[in-house]
Protein backbone atom coordinates (compact mmCIF):
# COMPACT_ATOMS: atom_id res chain seq x y z
CA UNK A 1 0.00 0.00 0.00
CA UNK A 2 1.42 3.21 -0.99
CA UNK A 3 1.79 6.50 1.50
CA UNK A 4 -0.92 7.87 -0.08
CA UNK A 5 -3.52 5.26 -0.19
CA UNK A 6 -6.03 5.69 2.67
CA UNK A 7 -7.16 2.03 4.08
CA UNK A 8 -10.74 0.76 4.73
CA UNK A 9 -12.19 0.25 7.62
CA UNK A 10 -12.70 -3.27 8.69
CA UNK A 11 -15.77 -5.17 8.94
CA UNK A 12 -15.55 -4.39 12.59
CA UNK A 13 -15.11 -0.86 12.69
CA UNK A 14 -18.04 -0.83 10.16
CA UNK A 15 -20.47 -2.67 12.40
CA UNK A 16 -18.94 -0.70 15.89
CA UNK A 17 -19.39 2.25 14.29
CA UNK A 18 -22.83 1.49 13.07
CA UNK A 19 -23.83 0.21 16.31
CA UNK A 20 -22.59 3.03 18.49
CA UNK A 21 -24.46 5.48 16.12
CA UNK A 22 -27.76 3.74 16.92
CA UNK A 23 -27.70 3.58 20.60
CA UNK A 24 -26.53 7.52 20.76
CA UNK A 25 -29.49 8.44 18.47
CA UNK A 26 -31.74 5.92 20.39
CA UNK A 27 -30.98 7.29 23.78
CA UNK A 28 -31.61 10.81 22.78
CA UNK A 29 -35.65 9.84 22.60
CA UNK A 30 -35.19 8.37 26.05
CA UNK A 31 -38.15 10.31 28.31
CA UNK A 32 -40.68 9.20 31.16
CA UNK A 33 -43.34 11.37 30.65
CA UNK A 34 -45.53 12.53 27.75
CA UNK A 35 -48.28 14.92 28.81
CA UNK A 36 -51.55 15.09 27.42
CA UNK A 37 -50.26 18.40 25.70
CA UNK A 38 -47.70 16.55 23.78
CA UNK A 39 -49.74 15.21 21.03
CA UNK A 40 -49.17 15.31 17.33
CA UNK A 41 -51.83 15.26 15.08
CA UNK A 42 -51.84 12.79 12.86
CA UNK A 43 -53.81 11.52 9.33
CA UNK A 44 -55.40 8.07 10.15
CA UNK A 45 -54.63 5.49 8.10
CA UNK A 46 -58.94 4.90 7.76
CA UNK A 47 -60.30 8.09 8.27
CA UNK A 48 -63.61 8.86 9.12
CA UNK A 49 -65.05 12.40 8.64
CA UNK A 50 -64.31 14.64 11.81
CA UNK A 51 -62.21 12.01 13.36
CA UNK A 52 -59.03 13.53 15.25
CA UNK A 53 -55.94 11.81 16.04
CA UNK A 54 -53.08 12.19 17.86
CA UNK A 55 -49.92 10.38 17.96
CA UNK A 56 -48.03 10.10 21.58
CA UNK A 57 -45.33 7.62 21.03
CA UNK A 58 -43.98 6.20 17.94
CA UNK A 59 -41.95 7.65 14.75
CA UNK A 60 -45.42 10.00 13.71
CA UNK A 61 -45.23 11.62 17.69
CA UNK A 62 -41.59 12.53 16.85
CA UNK A 63 -40.77 9.51 19.45
CA UNK A 64 -39.50 6.73 17.48
CA UNK A 65 -39.88 3.59 19.43
CA UNK A 66 -38.87 -0.45 18.84
CA UNK A 67 -42.24 -2.22 19.98
CA UNK A 68 -45.44 -0.20 20.62
CA UNK A 69 -46.65 3.09 19.40
CA UNK A 70 -49.54 5.01 21.64
CA UNK A 71 -52.53 6.87 19.46
CA UNK A 72 -55.48 8.46 20.56
CA UNK A 73 -58.57 8.76 18.48
CA UNK A 74 -61.49 11.20 18.80
CA UNK A 75 -64.63 10.25 16.83
CA UNK A 76 -68.20 11.50 16.85
CA UNK A 77 -71.63 9.77 17.33
CA UNK A 78 -73.42 8.47 14.48
CA UNK A 79 -69.53 7.92 12.74
CA UNK A 80 -67.85 4.81 11.51
CA UNK A 81 -64.40 4.44 10.82
CA UNK A 82 -63.14 3.00 6.97
CA UNK A 83 -62.86 -0.24 6.80
CA UNK A 84 -59.47 -1.98 6.84
CA UNK A 85 -57.13 -4.51 7.87
CA UNK A 86 -53.01 -4.35 8.66
CA UNK A 87 -50.41 -6.57 8.96
CA UNK A 88 -50.08 -5.61 12.91
CA UNK A 89 -52.07 -5.90 15.41
CA UNK A 90 -53.63 -3.17 18.01
CA UNK A 91 -55.09 -3.28 21.72
CA UNK A 92 -57.48 -0.54 22.09
CA UNK A 93 -58.86 1.20 25.64
CA UNK A 94 -62.29 2.97 25.45
CA UNK A 95 -61.69 6.16 27.70
CA UNK A 96 -64.96 7.64 26.70
CA UNK A 97 -68.11 6.97 24.96
CA UNK A 98 -69.34 3.55 22.99
CA UNK A 99 -69.94 1.96 20.21
CA UNK A 100 -69.47 -1.41 18.52
CA UNK A 101 -66.56 -3.18 17.11
CA UNK A 102 -67.25 -5.41 13.45
CA UNK A 103 -64.64 -8.21 12.58
CA UNK A 104 -65.54 -10.00 10.05
CA UNK A 105 -68.94 -11.23 10.62
CA UNK A 106 -68.65 -10.51 14.18
CA UNK A 107 -69.97 -7.65 16.29
CA UNK A 108 -68.98 -6.27 19.94
CA UNK A 109 -70.35 -3.40 21.77
CA UNK A 110 -68.62 -1.73 23.73
CA UNK A 111 -68.06 1.33 26.32
CA UNK A 112 -66.26 3.41 28.68
CA UNK A 113 -63.21 1.55 30.17
CA UNK A 114 -63.72 -1.50 27.67
CA UNK A 115 -60.76 -3.00 25.57
CA UNK A 116 -61.01 -4.68 22.59
CA UNK A 117 -58.37 -6.39 20.11
CA UNK A 118 -57.99 -5.34 16.43
CA UNK A 119 -56.39 -8.49 15.01
CA UNK A 120 -53.54 -8.49 11.79
CA UNK A 121 -54.61 -8.84 8.36
CA UNK A 122 -58.62 -9.03 9.11
CA UNK A 123 -61.07 -6.88 8.16
CA UNK A 124 -62.43 -4.14 11.02
CA UNK A 125 -64.73 -1.29 11.48
CA UNK A 126 -65.76 0.42 14.42
CA UNK A 127 -68.92 2.32 14.52
CA UNK A 128 -69.69 5.34 17.07
CA UNK A 129 -73.23 6.04 18.76
CA UNK A 130 -71.71 8.36 21.40
CA UNK A 131 -68.50 11.01 20.99
CA UNK A 132 -66.07 8.69 21.88
CA UNK A 133 -62.30 8.72 22.61
CA UNK A 134 -60.13 5.57 22.39
CA UNK A 135 -56.48 4.76 22.86
CA UNK A 136 -54.95 2.52 20.68
CA UNK A 137 -51.00 0.75 21.26
CA UNK A 138 -49.97 -1.47 18.13
CA UNK A 139 -47.15 -3.25 17.00
CA UNK A 140 -46.59 -1.60 13.88
CA UNK A 141 -42.83 -0.39 14.95
CA UNK A 142 -41.97 -4.14 15.64
CA UNK A 143 -43.64 -5.18 12.33
CA UNK A 144 -41.77 -1.84 10.48
CA UNK A 145 -38.47 -3.42 11.64
CA UNK A 146 -38.90 -6.76 9.73
CA UNK A 147 -40.55 -4.91 6.58
CA UNK A 148 -43.68 -6.47 7.24
CA UNK A 149 -45.71 -3.24 7.30
CA UNK A 150 -48.46 -3.65 5.21
CA UNK A 151 -52.25 -2.00 5.41
CA UNK A 152 -55.30 -2.77 3.56
CA UNK A 153 -58.40 0.49 3.75
CA UNK A 154 -61.23 1.18 1.23
CA UNK A 155 -62.83 -2.28 0.79
CA UNK A 156 -65.81 -1.42 -1.23
CA UNK A 157 -66.66 1.52 0.73
CA UNK A 158 -70.00 1.07 -0.29
CA UNK A 159 -70.39 -2.19 1.74
CA UNK A 160 -70.02 -2.95 5.25
CA UNK A 161 -66.97 -4.67 6.43
CA UNK A 162 -69.64 -8.26 7.79
CA UNK A 163 -70.03 -8.74 4.14
CA UNK A 164 -66.06 -9.38 3.11
CA UNK A 165 -64.50 -12.65 3.82
CA UNK A 166 -63.12 -13.59 6.75
CA UNK A 167 -59.35 -13.06 6.72
CA UNK A 168 -59.71 -12.06 3.35
CA UNK A 169 -55.70 -10.55 3.03
CA UNK A 170 -54.52 -14.20 4.58
CA UNK A 171 -52.61 -16.59 1.59
CA UNK A 172 -54.68 -20.25 1.27
CA UNK A 173 -51.74 -22.07 0.31
CA UNK A 174 -50.13 -21.83 3.90
CA UNK A 175 -47.89 -24.59 5.58
CA UNK A 176 -50.27 -26.83 8.18
CA UNK A 177 -48.53 -24.77 11.43
CA UNK A 178 -49.63 -21.41 10.06
CA UNK A 179 -52.69 -22.88 8.97
CA UNK A 180 -53.41 -23.69 12.78
CA UNK A 181 -52.27 -20.68 13.97
CA UNK A 182 -54.95 -18.59 11.60
CA UNK A 183 -57.60 -20.98 12.74
CA UNK A 184 -56.88 -20.22 16.74
CA UNK A 185 -56.50 -16.54 15.88
CA UNK A 186 -59.86 -16.68 14.24
CA UNK A 187 -61.68 -18.10 17.43
CA UNK A 188 -59.81 -16.09 19.47
CA UNK A 189 -61.45 -13.24 21.83
CA UNK A 190 -61.72 -9.50 20.61
CA UNK A 191 -63.50 -7.53 23.05
CA UNK A 192 -63.42 -7.27 26.94
CA UNK A 193 -66.66 -5.79 29.12
CA UNK A 194 -64.94 -4.26 32.34
CA UNK A 195 -67.79 -5.02 34.44
CA UNK A 196 -67.04 -8.50 33.97
CA UNK A 197 -63.35 -8.99 34.94
CA UNK A 198 -62.08 -10.22 38.24
CA UNK A 199 -60.41 -7.35 40.19
CA UNK A 200 -57.24 -8.95 41.57
CA UNK A 201 -55.75 -7.68 45.03
CA UNK A 202 -51.57 -7.63 44.60
CA UNK A 203 -49.28 -7.43 47.13
CA UNK A 204 -47.32 -4.53 46.09
CA UNK A 205 -49.93 -1.55 47.42
CA UNK A 206 -52.54 -2.12 44.39
CA UNK A 207 -55.67 -3.73 42.65
CA UNK A 208 -55.88 -4.56 39.24
CA UNK A 209 -57.88 -6.11 36.20
CA UNK A 210 -56.76 -7.80 33.12
CA UNK A 211 -58.34 -6.25 30.12
CA UNK A 212 -56.27 -8.00 26.95
CA UNK A 213 -54.49 -10.96 28.07
CA UNK A 214 -53.78 -14.43 27.12
CA UNK A 215 -55.64 -16.16 30.17
CA UNK A 216 -58.51 -14.23 29.16
CA UNK A 217 -58.26 -16.27 25.58
CA UNK A 218 -56.73 -13.36 23.73
CA UNK A 219 -54.06 -13.74 20.85
CA UNK A 220 -52.24 -10.57 19.85
CA UNK A 221 -48.65 -10.57 18.76
CA UNK A 222 -47.90 -9.88 22.32
CA UNK A 223 -49.69 -7.07 23.56
CA UNK A 224 -51.24 -6.95 27.07
CA UNK A 225 -53.44 -4.62 28.94
CA UNK A 226 -54.02 -4.08 32.74
CA UNK A 227 -55.91 -1.18 34.76
CA UNK A 228 -54.71 -1.04 38.08
CA UNK A 229 -55.46 0.91 40.78
CA UNK A 230 -52.79 2.41 43.06
CA UNK A 231 -54.21 2.54 46.93
CA UNK A 232 -53.77 6.33 47.95
CA UNK A 233 -50.55 7.37 49.25
CA UNK A 234 -49.29 4.26 48.44
CA UNK A 235 -47.20 2.28 45.46
CA UNK A 236 -45.53 -0.27 43.57
CA UNK A 237 -42.25 -2.72 44.10
CA UNK A 238 -39.02 -1.23 43.14
CA UNK A 239 -38.58 -3.48 40.12
CA UNK A 240 -36.32 -3.12 36.56
CA UNK A 241 -36.64 -4.48 33.48
CA UNK A 242 -36.38 -3.96 29.29
CA UNK A 243 -39.09 -2.01 27.69
CA UNK A 244 -40.81 -0.90 26.23
CA UNK A 245 -43.70 -0.81 28.68
CA UNK A 246 -45.95 2.43 28.50
CA UNK A 247 -48.78 3.84 31.53
CA UNK A 248 -51.53 5.85 30.65
CA UNK A 249 -52.96 7.43 33.69
CA UNK A 250 -56.63 7.22 33.38
CA UNK A 251 -57.48 8.76 36.81
CA UNK A 252 -55.23 10.86 39.67
CA UNK A 253 -52.02 12.18 40.08
CA UNK A 254 -48.64 10.70 41.23
CA UNK A 255 -45.23 10.42 40.06
CA UNK A 256 -42.48 7.51 38.85
CA UNK A 257 -39.08 7.17 40.38
CA UNK A 258 -36.37 6.73 37.55
CA UNK A 259 -32.71 5.98 38.21
CA UNK A 260 -29.89 3.71 36.89
CA UNK A 261 -30.25 2.15 40.79
CA UNK A 262 -32.85 1.87 43.24
CA UNK A 263 -31.75 5.01 44.77
CA UNK A 264 -29.97 8.52 43.43
CA UNK A 265 -32.64 8.20 40.59
CA UNK A 266 -35.60 10.95 39.85
CA UNK A 267 -39.04 11.26 40.46
CA UNK A 268 -41.10 12.71 37.60
CA UNK A 269 -44.69 13.81 38.21
CA UNK A 270 -48.07 12.53 36.24
CA UNK A 271 -51.60 13.70 36.24
CA UNK A 272 -54.90 12.41 34.01
CA UNK A 273 -54.14 11.67 30.31
CA UNK A 274 -49.79 10.92 30.55
CA UNK A 275 -48.47 8.67 29.54
CA UNK A 276 -45.49 7.13 31.63
CA UNK A 277 -42.69 5.10 29.27
CA UNK A 278 -40.45 2.69 30.54
CA UNK A 279 -38.64 2.27 27.95
CA UNK A 280 -35.29 0.95 29.04
CA UNK A 281 -33.96 -1.22 31.32
CA UNK A 282 -34.02 0.86 34.44
CA UNK A 283 -35.16 0.58 37.93
CA UNK A 284 -38.71 2.14 38.10
CA UNK A 285 -41.68 2.61 40.91
CA UNK A 286 -44.82 4.58 40.87
CA UNK A 287 -47.01 5.94 43.74
CA UNK A 288 -49.98 7.81 44.04
CA UNK A 289 -49.61 11.10 45.24
CA UNK A 290 -53.17 11.64 46.78
CA UNK A 291 -54.29 10.68 50.58
CA UNK A 292 -57.61 9.97 49.83
CA UNK A 293 -57.96 8.11 46.14
CA UNK A 294 -56.77 6.12 44.06
CA UNK A 295 -54.95 6.58 41.15
CA UNK A 296 -55.21 4.28 38.38
CA UNK A 297 -52.68 3.68 34.97
CA UNK A 298 -53.65 1.82 32.38
CA UNK A 299 -50.48 -0.61 31.58
CA UNK A 300 -49.83 -2.35 27.99
CA UNK A 301 -46.81 -4.18 26.81
CA UNK A 302 -45.25 -7.21 24.68
CA UNK A 303 -44.04 -9.16 27.77
CA UNK A 304 -45.65 -12.14 26.17
CA UNK A 305 -43.53 -12.02 22.92
CA UNK A 306 -40.71 -9.36 22.63
CA UNK A 307 -39.72 -9.50 26.37
CA UNK A 308 -40.19 -13.49 26.53
CA UNK A 309 -38.14 -13.83 23.26
CA UNK A 310 -35.20 -11.87 25.21
CA UNK A 311 -35.16 -13.68 27.94
CA UNK A 312 -34.65 -16.59 26.11
CA UNK A 313 -31.47 -15.07 24.21
CA UNK A 314 -29.83 -13.99 27.33
CA UNK A 315 -31.19 -17.04 29.82
CA UNK A 316 -29.95 -17.46 32.64
CA UNK A 317 -29.23 -13.84 32.54
CA UNK A 318 -32.48 -12.45 34.71
CA UNK A 319 -34.41 -9.56 33.17
CA UNK A 320 -36.94 -8.65 35.36
CA UNK A 321 -35.47 -7.81 38.65
CA UNK A 322 -37.59 -7.23 41.84
CA UNK A 323 -35.14 -8.47 45.21
CA UNK A 324 -36.84 -9.61 47.97
CA UNK A 325 -35.49 -7.26 50.30
CA UNK A 326 -37.42 -4.48 48.29
CA UNK A 327 -40.16 -6.58 47.29
CA UNK A 328 -40.65 -7.09 51.28
CA UNK A 329 -40.31 -3.56 52.34
CA UNK A 330 -43.39 -2.59 50.29
CA UNK A 331 -46.54 -1.57 52.24
CA UNK A 332 -49.13 -4.66 51.83
CA UNK A 333 -52.50 -3.03 50.41
CA UNK A 334 -55.18 -6.18 52.39
CA UNK A 335 -55.92 -3.48 54.43
CA UNK A 336 -56.66 -0.92 52.51
CA UNK A 337 -59.93 0.61 52.69
CA UNK A 338 -60.98 0.60 48.59
CA UNK A 339 -63.79 2.36 47.36
CA UNK A 340 -65.62 1.11 45.20
CA UNK A 341 -64.57 -0.05 41.52
CA UNK A 342 -67.23 2.10 39.32
CA UNK A 343 -66.43 3.01 35.62
CA UNK A 344 -67.76 6.37 34.71
CA UNK A 345 -71.04 6.20 33.47
CA UNK A 346 -71.24 5.98 29.34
Amino acid sequence: MSQDEVPSPSHYDVQKQRRAEFITEWRRHRQTIVTAADGIPVEPSAPTPGQRSMAYLGEAAGRPTRLLDATRHDFAAGTATGVSAQSWDAVCFVVAGSGTLVVDSGRHDFRTWDAFHLPAFRLHQCEFTQPTQILAFSSFPAVKLFGAARLWSGWRDENPVSDAPPASFVPKPLARSVQAEVREAMHARLHTDYDQQQLRLNPKGTRSKFLVDPSLGYRTSGLTMVMTQYAPGRGQAMHAHPGEAYLYVVEGEGETYVGDEPEGGEWHRWTAGDFVVVDHFVWHQHRNLSADSPARLLRVHMMETMLATMQALVDPIELLLEPDEIFRRTPDASGVAWPEDRRPAT
